[in-house]
């Protein structure tokens, strides 16, 4: 897997994902953004722009983005977007 293992394109942390065993998700980058819920259009978007993950865009952050990150239902309260802020950082 390109990158820090288990890291989703959009910052998500796929090892403490609680779908990641239960679906059986590989994580978006091995799943070619197709997941079990569905294409996602974040990492359709990165990988389309050739990123490994959105904090390389030059549109960080985005509309899209920032709608998964802070989903009333699946949203992490922007802690996707302070990963890839720390990842990029790091020069990842």
């Amino acid at each position: 897997m390109e990158g820090k293992a288990f890291a989703a394109r959009c910052g998500l942390d796929c090892v403490a994902c609680e779908y990641r065993e239960k679906m059986n998700c590989p994580g978006c980058i091995a799943a070619g953004g197709k997941m079990f819920w569905g294409e996602c259009p974040v990492a359709a978007c990165a990988s389309g722009k050739g990123h490994v993950h959105c904090g390389h865009c030059a549109e960080f952050v985005c509309p899209t983005l920032h709608r998964f990150a802070y989903d009333p239902e699946q949203g992490d309260d922007g802690q996707r977007i302070a990963s890839l802020r720390e990842r990029v950082a790091r020069g990842e």
